[in-house]
């Protein structure tokens, strides 16, 4: 990657994190972002739908997975396996258990049955952790590239969309031709939809 991008990345990083750490009323701001998410049009004419389940001082996901379960969608969860993320279809939140770092994930029993796996190409909409975003959907994740590989092998007409809290937003974030951009980005006061 080009030293002067990295660098740009890795301050927007730093930036990022820190406000979100100092974010006050993370819990009542992510419901906020979940009614958004649940209220898009993409939610309701999906089939299949990919949640995150959050880490550390990520927009709250876990509170929405009763509801997103209730609809009557296929809700599929990524894990990960040999340094890729794959998908697992979740039926109950009474399926994942603390794993690595304390990051709830499906139980390892599980993965190994065959009908809970879900390929990337079954998957309608998806929601996207990030550390940073842009208002044109712009997306900057932990530099380790799980997500960009993962949305590479969903169709091309699945939607992207990043949950970000109002202060992960920049300018602009700085984009390698390899990063994939959102098709929207929910915040607690507004759904931003690419340019």
């Amino acid at each position: 990657m080009i030293p002067d991008l990295q660098a740009q990345k890795s301050a927007i990083r730093a930036e990022a994190k820190a406000r979100r750490v100092a974010l006050p009323n993370k819990d009542a701001l992510s419901a906020c972002i979940l009614d958004r998410f649940f209220a898009m049009e993409e939610f309701a004419a999906a089939k299949t739908v990919l949640l995150y389940v959050e880490t550390r001082t990520e927009v709250r996901t876990l509170p929405g997975f009763t509801f997103a379960l209730q609809t009557g969608k296929r809700i599929a969860v990524p894990f990960c396996h040999d340094n890729e993320l794959e998908l697992f279809r979740l039926e109950d939140p009474s399926e994942l258990t603390a794993g690595a770092f304390g990051v709830l994930e499906p139980r390892p029993s599980l993965r190994r049955m065959a009908d809970k796996l879900i390929e990337p190409a079954e998957i309608d909409l998806i929601q996207v952790p990030g550390v940073a975003f842009d208002r044109n959907c712009g997306r900057l994740g932990h530099g380790k590239g799980f997500y960009d590989r993962l949305l590479k092998r969903c169709r091309h007409d699945a939607t992207f969309v990043g949950l970000a809290f109002d202060c992960q937003l920049f300018p602009e974030i700085p984009m390698a031709p390899f990063d994939v951009r959102m098709n929207a980005v929910v915040t607690e006061s507004a759904v931003h939809r690419r340019g």
